[in-house]
C-alpha cells in the first residue's frame, strides 16, 4: 500500500510487529488449552437478526452488500441482511444451538479471531481488530463455579504476557442481579437504561452520568445520587462487600430483613459476587475485586459482569471484559447459559508495541541463510537448506549471488543469526554466527544451532 494511504481504524502490523502479535496469540492459546478449552472458528458474517441481539452495539454493525445491490439495501430489513460480526459471543450462541447435538457440555471453547466494529477510531481502538475469547456454555444449566474459573484463567493468561511488557492485571467484578435489585429497591424501573448510563462513569464522570440518569431514565436527584453511591462501593472480600452493601441499602430505605423482593434479588447477586471474590482470593490473592460500578452496558448479561484493568494504565481502560448470559442462546424451551470473557488483543498488542517497547529479536523465522557463491551453484545451496529444514531447522537461501558482504548484510537486516557457506572445490561447509563472528565447519545432516541464539522471541526495550 502506498505511503499515507492507510485506512483509519484498520491496523496493519509490520513483520516485526506481527511476530509480537503471534507470540501473544500463542501464549493465550497455550494457557486456554492448559485449562481444557477447545478451539473453534466461526464464520465472519451473521444474520442481522442475530447481531441485533446485543442492543446498543447494533449501530456499529458493518452490513454487507454486493456491488449490484448498492442503492437497494433499504428494500431489505436489517434483520434479514448479513453483517460482519462485531464480537465472538453472538456467533458462539448461534454455533452452540446449531451444533448442540455434536458438542459435549459444558462446552469450553477458546476463539481468537478478527471482528469488525464501526466505532470512531482512536488510540488503541480499531474498526478491525482481533479478540481472544473464552466461554463455557451449559445445556440447560451452568454451575456458578465457572464464574470464578474464567476470570482466573484470564488473569493467568495476562500474567504470562507480563514478559512482553504488560503490567499486572486485576479483574473488577459485579453482578447484574445485585445492581438491578438495588435500583428496583430505589423505585427505578428502566434498569437497562440505568446500567447503560452507569457504564459510562469512567468516560464522562459522575456529574454527567447523574444528568443522564435524571433526564433519560426517570430518576430523581436522590435516586441518581444513590446509584452513584452504589457505583463507588468496592471490596476485596465477601464479608466486607456484604457489610458495605447492607449499610448502603439501610441508608436508602431498602429493607434487608427479607420483606423486600428487590433486596432478595440483590442478595442473589451479592452472594454470588462474594463467592467469586473469596474463591478467587484462595487461588490468586488480589486478582479479583468487587467493584459495583462495573455495569457492562450490553443487554444480554444476566449475572456476573467483569472488567479488567492494568495497574498504572488507566488511560487504556478495560482490556478484558465479559460476564454471564443465561438467555442469549436458546432452542425452543432449551436454554444454553454461558459465561465468558474477551480480551481486546489488538489493543494489547498496540500497547505492547508503542508503549511497553515490545519488539521481536529478529524478523525472519529463519535461523540460517545459506549463501550462494554463483547462480550455477544455487542448486547446491537449495540442497543444504532442504537438509536443514528436514531436521526442523528453519532455513532460507540468499536471493542473489551478490558479494558475500551483501548476503551477510541481508541476513543481518532480517535478524537471521547464522550464514552458511557451502564448501567449494572439495572443501567442507562452514557456518558463521554473524553476531559473535565465530565461524566453524558444519554438516547439514548433524549441525545444531545454539538454542538461545536461534530462538525468535519478544524482548522489551
Amino acid at each position: 500500500m502506498a505511503k499515507g494511504a492507510s485506512l483509519s481504524g484498520f491496523p496493519e502490523w509490520l513483520p516485526s510487529e506481527r511476530v509480537v502479535e503471534q507470540r501473544v496469540i500463542d501464549t493465550l492459546r497455550n494457557v486456554f488449552e492448559l485449562n481444557g478449552f477447545v478451539g473453534i472458528e466461526t464464520r465472519a458474517v451473521e444474520q442481522g437478526s442475530s447481531l441485533l441481539k446485543k442492543g446498543e452495539t447494533s449501530k456499529e454493525i458493518y452490513l454487507l452488500s454486493r456491488l449490484q445491490e448498492v442503492g437497494q439495501e433499504n428494500d431489505t430489513p436489517v434483520e434479514e441482511r448479513l453483517g460482519l460480526h462485531f464480537d465472538l459471543t453472538v456467533p458462539l450462541s448461534r454455533y452452540v444451538v446449531e451444533h448442540s447435538g455434536d458438542l459435549a457440555f459444558p462446552f469450553k471453547r477458546w476463539q481468537i479471531q478478527k471482528v469488525w466494529r464501526g466505532e470512531r477510531p482512536q488510540e488503541g481502538r480499531f474498526r478491525e481488530f482481533v479478540q481472544a475469547d473464552i466461554d463455557v456454555v451449559g445445556n440447560g444449566e451452568l454451575p456458578e463455579h465457572y464464574e470464578v474459573e474464567l476470570p482466573l484463567v484470564m488473569v493467568s493468561a495476562l500474567e504470562r504476557l507480563r514478559a512482553f511488557g504488560l503490567p499486572k492485571a486485576t479483574v473488577h467484578a459485579n453482578n447484574r442481579k445485585l445492581s438491578e435489585g438495588f435500583y428496583r429497591g430505589l423505585g427505578l424501573t428502566d434498569i437497562e437504561g440505568v446500567l447503560r448510563e452507569i457504564d459510562k462513569l469512567d468516560k464522562i464522570g459522575a456529574d454527567e452520568v447523574s444528568k443522564l440518569l435524571v433526564e433519560g431514565c426517570g430518576a430523581s436527584e436522590a435516586q441518581a445520587k444513590a446509584c452513584l453511591e452504589l457505583a463507588e462501593l468496592t471490596a476485596a472480600d465477601g464479608a466486607e462487600l456484604k457489610e458495605k452493601f447492607d449499610a448502603l441499602c439501610a441508608a436508602h430505605g431498602i429493607a434487608t430483613d427479607g420483606s423486600d423482593e428487590s433486596y432478595a434479588l440483590a442478595r442473589q447477586g451479592l452472594d454470588t459476587l462474594a463467592m467469586i471474590v473469596d474463591e478467587a482470593a484462595r487461588i490468586r490473592p488480589g486478582s479479583v475485586i468487587a467493584d459495583l460500578k462495573i455495569a457492562r452496558g450490553l443487554d444480554y448479561y444476566t449475572g456476573s459482569v467483569y472488567e479488567t484493568f492494568l495497574d498504572g494504565v488507566a488511560s487504556l481502560g478495560s482490556i478484558c471484559s465479559g460476564g454471564r448470559y443465561d438467555n442469549l442462546a436458546s432452542q425452543g424451551n432449551r436454554k444454553y447459559p454461558g459465561v465468558g470473557l474477551s480480551i481486546g488483543l489488538s489493543r494489547l498488542v498496540s500497547y505492547m508495541l508503542h508503549t511497553a517497547g515490545a519488539h521481536a529479536n529478529r524478523v525472519s523465522p529463519a535461523v540460517v541463510l545459506v549463501a550462494v557463491w554463483n547462480e550455477d551453484d544455487r542448486a547446491a545451496s537449495n540442497r543444504i537448506a532442504n537438509a536443514l529444514r528436514e531436521r526442523g531447522i528453519a532455513a532460507d537461501v540468499a536471493p542473489t549471488a551478490a558479494k558475500l558482504g551483501k548476503q551477510i548484510k541481508y541476513a543481518d537486516k532480517l535478524g537471521i543469526p547464522y550464514v552458511w557457506f557451502p564448501g567449494q572445490e572439495g572443501a567442507g561447509d562452514e557456518v558463521k554466527d554473524i553476531v559473535s563472528g565465530d565461524q566453524s565447519p558444519a554438516d547439514a545432516t548433524s549441525w545444531e544451532p545454539d538454542t538461545v541464539v536461534a530462538r525468535q522471541t519478544v524482548v522489551i526495550d
